[in-house]
Order: structure tokens, then C-alpha cells, then sequence
């Protein structure tokens, strides 16, 4: 058998060993790759003959063909060529091209093992002096290969990018982009990767050269690439403050995505079916506290911004489950106002609306006074996304759903339900024994009244770990990080949370070595434990990251955890040692390194167990007395 790869310069073997010099003659080679891409793999012999001999008269290159057969049947077995009358053609099977794994692979939808049998263009470098027919004949096949391989190196980058490797997503749309610089939907997975990872001013330096490029060509950039940049610019960026210090690596919390590639796949793929078909989807993320359910939703909700979609966040606290509608007000007045379609609101929904949240009162003036009674709460949320979805895709994601009041519940069950012929894509975290008869209900009708998916998430594996462990500690090998994943898998129960906060404090000097390990606690998770049950090792890696903020971003953690849940930022602001000036910054600064979460009514801080180490470890009960003199607020 012949295996042939001719995508980049060509490769040949012969019964898996070198072939012989003859065989690799140019005619020679060129009539058995032409063959192997002819149809049914056969060819008339005066075609072979123009093609390859067309400078010699008709005897001589009759001749030529004859001896090139032969040196092929000489070196390559007799059985790969038969000739037959007027025709030559190759027996079944007697020549592997990688062109026919590539289809292959193609039409099962594996692009990355395709992506990796390119490794340039169609018989790169090769040609046949004289021959002009087939010179035309390589070109076509350059071309089409080269569009072939353009389409799979970005179908490639764009499933990396989707299940999180954005390094690995960046590289290979980046080897698109060099085999055909003016690929938009290349630049496109280059530019959405880098943002995702927090890079916006590379992303647009990318968009830049880009525009350049094509400017030199009498061209420019697509609409969809104008669109993606125009978002880029628009998205989030912070840079850290002088007097934090520069965080990079393990340094700084925001740890790769690691582990839940196949869950941001699902979760991808339920939303493209949603933006696709134009129906409403609900997506559940289960999972103990500490999982990384937020985490998750975060990667996800990046993507979702990035093509165009309206993206809301609420989070529930404990509070809110006795207060009715709270849940609706919070999503209600998260930026749905302002988006276009929110005109088109039925004004007795504006009107009630408006009664509830100030975002709907300033964008439609007077509305107050018109306000129905709080019972059309669910209606007037009903009606407004309709009109919203009306104009664009809109995701809603509510964090700790199981805290969420009942009415609320209820209210984003009936509007999956009433819209269904809407882009609107519903993403609910909750913990996996919620005991909440409102999420069942929701869960049991996926599939059956609208699309989704249900994404249980477990601890890390310890390769997830070592994969983490190789990301915060460059200089380690082999061993040394499988040490490191091993102990901290002990310490973290193969929780997210603790890892990353055990790497970051590893990267930042804590010797695990002297400090004991005990965890987990049997039958306990994470929200379930108190700061004494856990080891020694994930204190430890809290108060050292505590250590590593600035001060001002030290000072309003502390007023937060001292506050308790959903704090606003003007109380954090009036805590001790925080000037104005600073507050907005180490706001930034704690949220930017998943200290905080932000919503519209407050900060709070992302795990409980956290908020209770700092109270139990960096709180005297003067510095708690202060802050509740200062904010007017007892914690009680």
C-alpha cells in the first residue's frame, strides 16, 4: 500500500517504509497523485500523456508513460496499476491520501483531528517543469484545498474556543490567518478568543492589523467583523491600580477554565440552537457550592455578549426568597430598558415596571404615575420580553436560583413557555438538591416545552488539577507538579474554589509542605463547612491572597464581609480608611479578581465560606464596630 500526504510537501511510503528514489522522479509522482485524484481513479492514457508529455510528439510520450508505469509497478507492487486498453487506472485501496482522511474526518464533524493533517498548501513546493496542464490542474487543487482547509481550521479554533483552550483557539485560527490573511471568520476567532480571555486591547490591535491588510488590498473587513470589533470596544476592561502591584500567572485569581470544557460545549451548543431556531431555551447548572457553576456561567455569558446577545445576570441571596417578585425586579433592572426593543413595550407593562425599578422609571418618563397594581408584576416581565426579543437574542442567567422568591420562579417559567418563538435563552445555577418545587417543575419540561440541557458539574479530577498546577507553577516539572495536584486535590476536595485559592497562595509563597491536611470533612460541602473544619492549607491560601490586595481593596473586603450579603457600594464607600477616590478602584480590583460579585442593588462576595474565614481571621471586633459605626448598618 502507498500512503500519501500532500497536504504541505508531500510525504510517500511504501508498505509503511521509504520509497524508492525513482518513485519520487516528478512525472512519476505526478502521474500517481493524479491518478489518486482523478475520479474512480482512472485516466485515459491520452489525457495522462497531454498532461504530463505535452512537448513530446505522440510516440515518445506514449513511451514516457509506459516506463513511468512501470517504475511504479517496479517499486510499488505490481497489483497498485493496471492498464487497461486506452485507460490507466489505480486498483481500490492501493493509494492512501491524507486529502481522503481529511473528507473523512470532515463529514464526521472532528475538526480538530482534521485541522491537524493540514500542514500546508496542496503539494506544497512541488511542481513539473513544462507541464502547463497540470501546473492548472495543481492550482485548482491548491485552491480548492486551500478553502477546504481554511473552513476547517477555523470550525477547529472556534470548537477550542468553545470548550475553553483559548490558547490553543488563538493558535490555530492564527494558522488560518497565515494561510489566507484576508479570512474574516479567522480574525473573528482570533479577536472573540482573545477578549473572552480579558485581552480587549489585543483583540482590537488584531482587528487593526487585520483592517490594514485588507485596506493595502482595495478591501475591508466583513460586517460581521466590523460588528464583533464595534462589541470588543464596548466590553468591560480594567487594568490594575499602581499600588496593587502587577499580577500575572497563578498571581492573579482569574484561573483558566479547566475541567468543564464539555459542559461550555453544551452549553454552546444549546445556544446556538436557540439563536438558530429562534426558541426559548433553559439551561440548568447544578452543582455543590464551590463547583464552579459561576464560573461556568461566566465563560458562557462572554461568548453570548460577544454575538450580540442582551445578557442579564441576577443573583439570589437568602433574603430574597421571602420577597415576592424580587428576582423579576432584579433582571428587570439590569440594562433591559435600554435595549431597543424595550420601546416596544405595552405601556401598562412600562407602567408597572417602572413602579418597581428606577432603570425603567428614567427611560420612560411619567410611567409611575400610570402604574397598574404589583399582581401584573409577572405579566408586564412577560410582555417586555417579548418586545425585547422582538429586536435580539437575550440571555437571562440567575446565580443560586434555589434562593430565588417563588413569584419570580414562576414568572421566568411563563415566559419560556409564552415565548415560544423567541430567541431567549434562560441559564439558572442552582445547587443540586435544591428541594425547590418551582426549578423541578422548570427542569422536568426541558426538551418537552422548549429546548436545553441540565449540566451537573463534579470536583476536578486530579489531571484537571495538574493542569492547573502547570499553569500556575511554569518552572515546576513533571514530578513536582503531580505533587502539587496530589496535595492540593486533599486540601480542595477537587473543589475550583480551593484549588485556584491554594495555587494562587502556592505562586505567592505558602509552603504546603508544613501545614496539615484534612479535607474534606465526611458528608460536608462546601457551603456546609465552617472555617474550622477546613485544612490548615485553604486558610492559609485565603489569607494570602487577602494579603496580596491593595489596601483600599483590603479595607472594603472587610466592611463587605463585616455587611453580610448584597452590600451597596455607597456603604462599602463609607467604611474606614476608603476615600472616594480609591473606592471605585479596589471595587474593580476585587470584583476583577473574584473576590466580589456585582450586581445592580450591591456587592457580595462570591463564597460564603470566605466572607467566614475573614470574619473569624482578619476581623477584630473593633475594626466590625467601626464599619458599622461608619456605614450606619449592624450585621446582626
Amino acid at each position: 500500500m502507498i500512503e500519501c500526504r500532500v497536504l504541505g510537501p508531500v510525504e510517500l511510503t511504501v508498505n509503511g517504509k521509504a520509497p524508492h528514489r525513482d518513485l519520487l522522479h516528478k512525472k512519476n509522482l505526478a502521474l500517481l497523485l493524479y491518478l489518486a485524484r482523478s475520479p474512480a481513479q482512472s485516466c485515459g492514457r491520452e489525457q495522462l500523456m497531454a498532461l504530463l508529455w505535452p512537448d513530446r510528439d505522440e510516440k515518445t510520450a506514449r513511451h514516457s508513460l509506459r516506463e513511468a508505469i512501470r517504475v511504479i509497478k517496479r517499486h510499488a507492487g505490481e497489483e497498485v496499476i493496471t492498464t487497461e486498453s486506452d485507460r490507466v487506472r489505480l486498483v481500490e485501496r492501493a493509494v492512501q491520501l491524507d486529502t481522503d482522511e481529511l473528507e473523512d474526518l470532515r463529514a464526521q464533524g472532528s475538526w480538530q483531528a482534521a485541522a491537524r493533517l493540514v500542514r500546508g498548501e496542496f503539494l506544497e513546493g512541488f511542481s513539473v517543469p513544462g507541464a502547463v496542464d497540470f501546473d492548472h490542474w495543481l492550482a485548482g487543487e491548491r485552491m480548492a484545498w486551500g478553502h477546504a482547509s481554511l473552513r476547517i481550521r477555523v470550525a477547529a479554533a472556534n470548537e477550542l474556543m468553545h470548550t475553553g483552550e483559548i490558547t490553543q483557539a488563538v493558535d490555530m485560527a492564527n494558522k488560518a490567518l497565515r494561510s489566507e490573511p484576508g479570512a474574516d471568520a479567522a480574525v473573528q476567532v482570533v479577536m472573540s478568543s482573545m477578549a473572552i480571555a480579558g485581552d480587549r486591547a489585543g483583540a482590537l490591535a488584531q482587528f487593526e492589523a487585520f483592517a490594514q491588510g485588507l485596506t493595502a488590498l482595495d478591501a475591508e473587513p466583513d460586517g460581521v467583523t466590523l460588528e464583533l470589533a464595534d462589541r470588543i470596544r464596548k466590553e468591560r476592561q480594567w487594568q490594575w491600580p499602581e499600588s496593587a502591584g502587577e499580577r500575572v500567572g497563578a498571581e492573579t485569581r482569574r484561573a483558566p477554565l479547566v475541567g468543564r470544557g464539555a459542559q461550555l460545549q453544551r452549553l454552546t451548543k444549546a445556544w446556538s440552537s436557540c439563536r438558530r431556531n429562534s426558541t426559548p431555551s433553559l439551561v440548568f447548572i447544578e452543582g455543590d457550592p464551590g463547583v464552579g457553576r459561576s464560573r461556568l456561567a461566566e465563560e458562557f455569558l462572554a461568548r453570548a455578549r460577544l454575538d450580540g446577545a442582551v445578557t442579564v445576570t441576577a443573583r439570589a441571596v437568602a433574603a430574597d426568597l421571602a420577597a415576592p417578585w424580587s428576582g423579576v425586579i432584579q433582571l428587570a433592572g439590569c440594562g433591559l430598558a435600554n435595549t431597543p426593543g424595550a420601546a416596544g413595550t405595552d405601556p401598562r407593562a412600562v407602567a408597572t415596571l417602572a413602579a418597581h425599578s428606577d432603570e425603567w422609571a428614567e427611560r420612560f418618563p411619567g410611567a409611575r404615575a400610570e402604574a397598574s397594581f404589583p399582581g401584573d408584576m409577572g405579566k408586564a416581565f412577560r410582555d417586555a420580553m417579548r418586545a425585547i426579543c422582538g429586536e435580539q437574542d437575550v440571555v437571562l442567567f440567575v446565580d443560586d436560583a434555589h434562593w430565588l422568591d417563588a413569584e419570580s420562579l414562576r414568572a421566568l417559567h411563563a415566559v419560556l413557555r409564552d415565548l415560544s418563538e423567541s430567541p431567549l435563552f434562560l441559564l439558572v445555577s442552582a445547587v443540586q438538591r435544591s428541594e425547590r418545587t418551582e426549578l423541578d417543575e422548570m427542569r422536568s419540561r426541558i426538551a418537552r416545552d422548549f429546548g436545553g440541557d441540565c449540566i451537573r458539574l463534579a470536583p476536578l479530577s486530579i489531571d484537571d488539577i495538574r493542569t492547573l498546577a502547570e499553569w500556575a507553577m511554569p518552572d515546576y516539572g513533571p514530578e513536582q507538579c503531580d505533587r502539587l495536584a496530589r496535595r492540593v486535590a486533599i486540601d480542595s476536595g477537587g473543589l475550583p474554589l480551593l484549588a485556584v485559592e491554594l495555587l494562587h497562595a502556592v505562586a505567592s509563597g505558602l509552603d504546603l509542605g508544613r501545614l496539615s491536611a484534612d479535607w474534606p470533612q465526611p458528608l460536608r460541602t462546601l457551603d456546609q463547612t465552617l472555617p474550622a473544619d477546613l485544612p490548615e492549607a485553604a486558610v492559609g491560601a485565603i489569607r494570602v491572597g487577602f494579603r496580596r490586595l491593595s489596601k483600599p481593596a483590603q479595607e472594603v473586603l472587610l466592611a463587605a464581609a463585616v455587611l453580610g450579603d448584597r452590600v451597596p457600594a455607597s456603604h462599602l464607600g463609607a467604611a474606614p480608611d476608603v476615600d472616594d477616590a480609591s473606592l471605585g478602584s479596589a471595587l474593580e480590583e476585587l470584583e476583577w479578581e473574584r473576590w466580589l460579585i456585582a450586581e445592580p442593588r450591591g456587592y457580595s462576595l462570591l463564597a460564603r465560606i470566605v466572607r467566614d474565614v475573614i470574619l473569624r481571621d482578619m476581623v477584630t471586633p473593633g475594626k466590625r464596630a467601626r464599619i458599622e459605626q461608619a456605614t450606619g448598618v449592624s450585621s446582626e
